[in-house]
């Protein structure tokens, strides 16, 4: 068996053991392993050291990796690459924090190519990783000198993937330039409504705003809508996803920034959890959302064509190239790379 093959099992071992915690929480059956008791321990104190991390988003992002770890799926996702080529090299990756797992797949692609990785995590979201490294290494010893983890200056590497602000990619830059890299700044999500869409298209709309309390790039932050459009069959869509309330940072967000709206006399529309507001940027903050009107398609596929690095996914239906369909923003295939940046065809070159 190749290098690449056994990393590979070691990577679908974890699917299988993902899956078999996320059955025995979903049943309230008495976990079966030290391994699943501790994954429950990091889930579950998770909101405390970082209130946006609740229990739901976390095992929404193991759902979703367990689904994605799959022998077939792996095989097929690297079937267009020849790992062959690959030149060993060791790669750090500096994480973002904004949502669980979020640099989870640069420590795959880096690992499945063959070669070793450094992280440095954000402070935001520093215990599941570490914990699932040591998994690997237990089912696959081969990858015990493959990954490390530091809190301190990066340094003895080959290449580098940063993900990050604007702000902090300035800095990236002055710091990694003159490795290869990939380094990542802001991105948004949109959605281009055309006023015919159903009501379950609309609610799985929802999906794509409020997972992670829309606190990722890949969620959708802004609404394109046709001139005049009526937002009553939207809001009545959306209502089952009212109990974000029931989250204090959410709701704190969302009286604060409804409160600074209101005495800046800003035209809003609101249904007691979502804030919508007429604004041509595509970052809206927690608990808002963005909308613009536009007079027609051709020109909104214009915007969206000069726009596209600033880009993320834009959900949509039979309108532009690579459209996400509505509600799957929050669960990418192993080929759809943030920024549009192939991970993979990059380790292989670098």
């Amino acid at each position: 068996m190749t290098q690449h093959s056994t990393i590979l099992e070691a990577f679908v071992k974890l699917s299988t053991f993902f899956r078999d915690y996320l059955e025995a929480k979903r049943k309230e059956l008495e976990f079966t392993s030290p391994w699943e008791s501790e994954l429950e321990q990091i889930v579950s104190m998770a909101k405390h050291h970082n209130g946006w991390f609740t229990e739901g988003n976390m095992l929404f992002a193991l759902t979703t990796w367990s689904e994605q770890l799959t022998h077939d799926r792996l095989k097929k996702w690297l079937s267009n690459y020849d790992l062959s080529k690959n030149k060993h090299k060791k790669v750090a990756i500096i994480m973002a924090g904004n949502i669980p797992l979020v640099g989870f797949h640069d420590f795959l692609a880096t690992l499945i190519t063959g070669n070793t990785v450094l992280v440095k995590l954000s402070s935001n979201d520093a215990n599941l990783l570490p914990f699932i490294a040591r998994y690997l290494k237990q089912v696959e010893p081969g990858l015990e000198d493959k990954i490390a983890f530091t809190d301190g200056k990066l340094e003895n590497f080959d290449a580098v993937i940063a993900t990050g602000s604007d702000n902090t990619s300035r800095y990236f830059e002055h710091y990694f330039g003159k490795y290869p890299n990939i380094i990542r700044r802001n991105r948004n999500s949109v959605a281009v409504l055309t006023g015919n869409e159903t009501k379950d298209q609309l609610a799985a709309l929802g999906e794509d705003i409020f997972r992670y309390y829309g606190l990722g790039c890949r969620s959708v932050s802004k609404l394109f809508v046709p001139e005049g459009y009526d937002f009553d069959l939207f809001f009545k869509s959306i209502y089952e996803y009212h109990d974000i309330m029931d989250s204090s940072k959410y709701a704190n967000n969302y009286d604060y920034n409804k409160a600074v709206y209101l005495m800046s006399e800003f035209k809003l529309l609101e249904n007691g959890f979502l804030i919508l507001k007429e604004d041509e940027s595509y970052a809206s903050p927690i608990a808002s959302l963005f909308y613009e009107e536009y007079s027609s398609l051709e020109g909104i596929k214009k915007r969206l064509a000069k726009d596209s690095e600033k880009l993320q996914c834009v959900v949509a239906k039979n309108l532009v190239e690579n459209e996400t369909p509505f509600g799957t923003t929050q669960t990418p295939n192993l080929s759809d790379y943030a920024d549009s940046i192939d991970t993979v065809e990059f380790l292989l070159k670098t």
